[in-house]
């Protein structure tokens, strides 16, 4: 693997070559738009209608249902790379053979689930999704085994998740694309849900869409439900992070800030020659010691 470190504006930023051959970089620093980019974005300023706002937030649930019904469990590719990039999940283990328990906060089919589990005979998972067509199919899978795994449907707003998992029990949380698609008014109470399973001094990790990643360039005129919030088609939403927002967001819930960086992946279609500015925010919030 390629790597090169170098400093700029007093920021350290990391580039690598990935297994696909794409190349990535991380640090603080948010990605440049071309001015093509920046004016497209500017003239973008009307808003989707109050009424259609409110009827996507009550209807969210069946829209992922959908979603679901449509791609089944092949839309998403099985996340291999989580331990790769997440070295944490490996060092957790402060001994061999060490039992860890994690709990995946809105699993999908388990495209990130079932990898880890492989990977790691000493993991026991709890699971949950908001879609209960989600949360079916992983119970399906053939990896699916409830001495290992616990999977529920959950809506992580409003349903405790102390009514499936002991307070202060979880050694890491992943937090993988899914704080996107909640309305930015609740994320807040994610966190705040989350913060009472997980054991003090222990972690969530996060992973999610970052400010002019090529998805949010992608929406045309008519998708903004509001600042760096967009819907798609079928009525799923999605918002892309920057890196302040969601350290505040983190901070007022009481959690300490150990990493939160974007990664910054350009990738490369040879054959039609385009080239995809991919931007993520990946971060580590820890729970701390003891509170004041």
């Amino acid at each position: 693997m390629f790597q090169e470190k170098a400093t700029a504006n007093c920021l350290n930023i990391v580039k690598t070559s990935t297994e696909d051959g794409a190349f990535q970089k991380k640090g603080h620093s948010a990605r440049v738009l071309s001015p093509e980019e920046a004016e497209r974005l500017a003239k973008d300023q009307v808003l989707v209608s109050e009424f259609k706002q409110l009827k996507l937030e009550k209807e969210a649930q069946k829209n992922w249902d959908l979603f679901y019904k449509r791609n089944s469990t092949n839309f998403f590719k099985d996340r291999h790379w989580t331990t790769r990039e997440f070295q944490e999940l490996k060092a957790c283990h402060e001994f061999a053979d060490q039992k860890l328990t994690i709990l995946e906060a809105g699993c999908g089919v388990g495209n990130c689930l079932f990898p880890l589990l492989e990977e790691d005979l000493n993991i026991f998972a709890y699971a949950c999704d908001f879609s209960p067509r989600a949360v079916e199919y992983v119970k399906k899978n053939a990896l699916y085994s409830t001495e290992r795994c616990k999977v529920f449907q959950c809506d992580l707003t409003k349903d405790d998740l102390l009514d499936n998992i002991p307070a202060d029990s979880v050694d890491v949380v992943t937090l993988i694309f899914v704080l996107s698609a909640i309305h930015p008014d609740k994320m807040h109470l994610v966190l705040r849900n989350i913060y009472k399973v997980l054991k003090p001094g222990k972690c969530v990790l996060f992973r999610d869409y970052g400010l002019y990643d090529h998805a949010m360039l992608r929406f045309k005129s008519g998708s903004k439900l509001g600042e760096n919030f967009y819907v798609r088609q079928d009525g799923t939403r999605s918002y892309f992070f920057t890196e302040e927002f969601l350290s505040q967001l983190f901070k007022a819930e009481g959690y300490e800030q150990v990493v939160n960086e974007y990664v910054q992946r350009e990738t490369v279609n040879r054959k039609e020659d385009l080239h995809v500015p991919r931007v993520f925010l990946q971060s580590k919030f820890q729970k701390p010691f003891s509170e004041t």
